[in-house]
């Protein structure tokens, strides 16, 4: 059974080095329901940063 496509946004997030685009995930995944609690990066709870290697270095893989 095919998905309904008309529901899934792709959108692709790019910049350099700490310019903040794990944080804006973080936000963008508060207000559209997907988590309820904001993490953040220099805390090391951000929702995106899950590996091991991330925690260590404190930045997103």
């Amino acid at each position: 059974m095919a998905a309904d496509l008309s529901k899934y946004r792709n959108i692709g997030i790019f910049a350099h080095v700490d310019a903040g685009k794990t944080t804006t995930t973080e936000r963008i995944l508060k207000l559209t329901g997907k988590i309820h609690k904001v993490g953040e990066v220099h805390d090391g709870e951000s929702t995106m940063d899950f590996m091991d290697q991330e925690a260590e270095r404190g930045i997103t893989i």
